[in-house]
């Protein structure tokens, strides 16, 4: 019996990538994304030239466990703060995408950000839409080569220049300057300039969308974030369709809505999604459609608005934006609300009343206790003493917690700013002076000169019995 021939199909996990020739718009939402842009860029790339106190104002200097932030020095046991940092970043974007989608996405991510800045870079140096699409359907050719070379040299020297500015947060950045200049970076600094530069150039020049498509995690998430009165980024369909091309006389005619079915609003969407289709995850907020399409409606004497930021329930029941806004306070914002402002008081709160003088009591575990001259009793203490302030401190020891007791061999101790340092003390009581076995003891450090500036901390005491 004969057996028919196999057939093999293959089936594709996704669509291949299809390259998008963006238009660039213009508009209100186009300047808010650039001003954006602007705004990111000269802190990321300026913060690290900053000084302070004779330093670099912002320093994560790991190899000293040091992180200083303007007149803020903290430590590794200060990582609470980190902490607070990502919750206050995870519900702002909580709220953010509750009430505004994913606006975060469109005007201020950083893939959305370098992704701008490197399509710029690419049309002032290929042309226009229509230019660049003919320059890549045009043979290979001197002038070709010479305008795709350009324009990735410059996309190389900017990502290679964010790698630098990344590293000089955690190298200070005129000593790597220095270093860059004579050729003498290390492999660690190296390494790190060379991988991120390849990571910005890689993602803001050949990947774009797809990180946005494929790599963001947000993308898949945000939906549980949206409600009926989330502002996006929508299309009226009421009022634009039936779609129709713009009648060549005077205007459309009655039956057909005012979309004039240009497609601008898909030539400008940087990841080439037709908004006109409803909501899809694709889309990041970025609102170029809606500039897209305001400029047309300018230009056929039509109300502006046809595709803008408005909100499902605004669609559905024509709501004026008063209304819109009226509904604005609803549940989940008011949870996620009260919930980043207590984080935000808890954070600001505890930075304004830390205290810039940290103390650990370690007991001499090779030594319990010993009797020395007269009965007396002895214990050996280690304490790790750090000055968190930027300023030279002296502070004074003291102890508490049983009759007579007493430090031995010193009192005071002054540390530099910033400066970590363990200090022996040696504690003694007199004979018959305290229980047997664990005594309750407070040690406590006092800053000479400012009795405000004090750290207690227990320990105990042992006495033999």
């Amino acid at each position: 019996m004969k057996h028919p021939p196999s057939t093999v199909s293959i089936v594709k996990m996704h669509a291949p990538r299809k390259e998008i020739y963006m238009r660039q718009a213009k508009g209100r939402h186009t300047n808010w994304r650039w001003a954006c842009v602007w705004l990111t860029q000269w802190v990321f790339y300026g913060l690290p030239w900053l000084s302070w106190n004779d330093r670099q104002a912002v320093f994560f200097d790991f190899g000293a466990r040091k992180f200083y932030l303007f007149g803020i020095v903290l430590w590794p046991q200060d990582f609470i703060y980190l902490a607070l940092l990502l919750i206050i970043c995870a519900y702002a974007l909580f709220l953010l995408t509750t009430v505004a989608g994913r606006i975060w996405c469109g005007f201020a991510c950083p893939q959305t950000v370098y992704t701008e800045i490197f399509m710029w870079i690419e049309s002032k140096i290929e042309g226009t839409r229509s230019a660049r699409m003919r320059l890549d359907m045009q043979p290979w050719s001197l002038s070709k080569a010479a305008r795709k070379s350009a324009k990735h040299v410059v996309w190389a020297a900017v990502a290679l220049w964010t790698g630098f500015t990344f590293v000089g947060y955690f190298t200070p950045i005129r000593t790597l300057a220095t270093e860059v200049a004579l050729l003498a970076l290390g492999p660690w600094q190296s390494f790190w300039i060379l991988f991120y530069g390849f990571a910005t150039y890689g993602n803001a020049g050949w990947m774009r969308e797809q990180v946005c498509r494929y790599m963001c995690p947000y993308a898949r998430f945000q939906s549980a974030m949206f409600d009926s009165d989330s502002l996006i980024v929508s299309y009226d369909q009421t009022r634009g369709e039936p779609r129709g091309a713009l009648d060549k006389q005077s205007a459309k005619t009655v039956s057909q809505g005012a979309c004039i079915d240009c497609s601008l609003c898909v030539q400008v969407c940087p990841t080439g999604i037709d908004i006109r289709n409803g909501l899809q995850y694709d889309c990041i907020g970025c609102a170029a459609c809606v500039d897209a399409c305001d400029s047309v409606m300018d230009k056929i004497g039509a109300p502006r608005g046809l595709v803008r930021f408005t909100t499902d329930n605004a669609l559905k029941n024509d709501f004026s934006p008063k209304q819109i806004r009226q509904r604005l306070l609803r549940p989940r914002v008011l949870i996620y609300g009260v919930i980043l402002l207590a984080v935000v008081v808890t954070f600001f709160g505890s930075l304004l009343m830390r205290t810039p003088l940290k103390m650990d009591v370690i007991r001499d575990r090779g030594i319990i206790a010993r009797e020395v001259d007269n009965g007396v009793i002895e214990n050996v203490y280690r304490l790790q003493i750090t000055n968190a302030g930027e300023l030279a401190q002296r502070y004074r020891i003291t102890v508490s917690g049983i009759a007579g007791i007493a430090l031995t061999n010193l009192d005071e101790v002054e540390l530099q700013g910033t400066e970590s340092r363990a200090v022996p003390v040696t504690v003694r009581v007199a004979q018959g002076k305290g229980a047997q076995g664990s005594n309750k003891v407070t040690f406590t450090l006092t800053a000479v000169g400012d009795s405000s500036l004090r750290v207690t901390e227990k320990a105990s005491f042992f006495v033999p019995r």
